[in-house]
């Protein structure tokens, strides 16, 4: 935590493993949550990466219920709680809050493009009035690439007005380091995550908390690492380091290389399953990764040891 209430440092939208008939792999899913916070990285469960939206709102609720069930800690926790549907975003948010989770990610209503300003606040107001809960933070989702709905300064700015402190934040997976600057200069002390570890350092130097990563599925230290020491004179060349690492696996369809990466050094060729319509990597894909990994003598300690750590 960076302060009271708002959350920071690295956080990986934890990919989902399933079973033979799709349904998710609960097991496995808290082995690998602990395994991640044992690497000091928060859990942002049910993000893009999570293939989140291939879940219904049913079994992202008990999949919460098994987490912090488990013994995990839900203040260490931002799950994705957004839906099209206002009243299954409420449903979901509302559990996630009464569970005592450190935050919600929130996507903007997805399906209808070329909505206006005020429709999307009308839907994130509406969310946090029936909520109707002090402890709940938001956390914004700008995802423009993905989601075709952006979340524009102006539209941050009336939300902050009308609900300050409950609208915690937001991850800026826009691509764009000029958007994420834009942010940090806008509305400084502001929980701004970048979305990726790419701009870590500059969002860090910037006034931001952290950064909420895809490839803090897999190389979750190194990502701490830098997280933790910025303002260090080793901190240009540990950027460097993740950079490289991370623009290596740019280079395949992020969700199946992160479960193809799991499954070879976790030992479990299982976690290479996807929900259709996603699949997973081609033969010569997955040994292209694997010789990329080599190259960087990629490892993931630890990693087998928590497969059979779930309770």
């Amino acid at each position: 935590m960076t302060g009271r209430n708002q959350m920071g440092g690295v956080l990986s939208p934890v990919i989902t493993p399933f079973k033979a008939d799709y349904s998710p792999d609960i097991s496995k899913w808290i082995a690998q949550c602990r395994w991640l916070l044992s690497q000091n990285v928060g859990l942002a469960v049910f993000g893009t990466n999570s293939e989140a939206n291939s879940l219904s709102v049913e079994e992202r609720m008990d999949m919460l219920d098994a987490l912090v069930g488990a013994g995990l800690d839900p203040a260490r926790m931002m799950p994705g709680t957004a839906s099209c549907a206002l009243t299954d975003s409420v449903r979901a948010t509302a559990h996630a809050v009464k569970l005592g989770v450190g935050g919600v990610l929130m996507l903007p209503p997805f399906y209808y493009k070329g909505v206006t300003d005020e429709g999307l606040f009308r839907c994130f107001a509406e969310v946090i009035e029936r909520v109707g809960d002090d402890r709940l933070r938001i956390y914004l989702y700008h995802i423009p690439p993905v989601s075709q709905v952006p979340i524009p300064l102006g539209l941050i700015e009336r939300l902050l007005k009308a609900y300050p402190g409950i609208v915690a934040g937001v991850k800026d997976s826009s691509g764009d380091w000029s958007n994420t600057k834009a942010m940090l200069e806008a509305f400084p002390g502001w929980g701004v995550f970048s979305g990726n570890e790419l701009v870590l350092l500059k969002n860090m130097r910037g006034g931001g908390v952290g950064c909420i990563s895809a490839t803090a599925n897999i190389n979750p230290a190194a990502i701490h690492r830098l997280y933790d020491q910025w303002e260090s004179p080793e901190a240009e060349r540990m950027q460097g380091e993740v950079n490289a690492l991370r623009e290596f696996m740019q280079g395949f369809p992020m969700i199946p290389a992160l479960k193809s990466t799991v499954a070879h050094y976790g030992g479990d060729p299982e976690w290479n399953r996807l929900r259709p319509p996603l699949v997973e990597l081609s033969g010569e894909e997955q040994k292209s990764l694997l010789e990329g990994l080599r190259r960087f003598d990629f490892a993931m300690p630890g990693l087998a040891a928590k497969a059979g750590a779930a309770d």
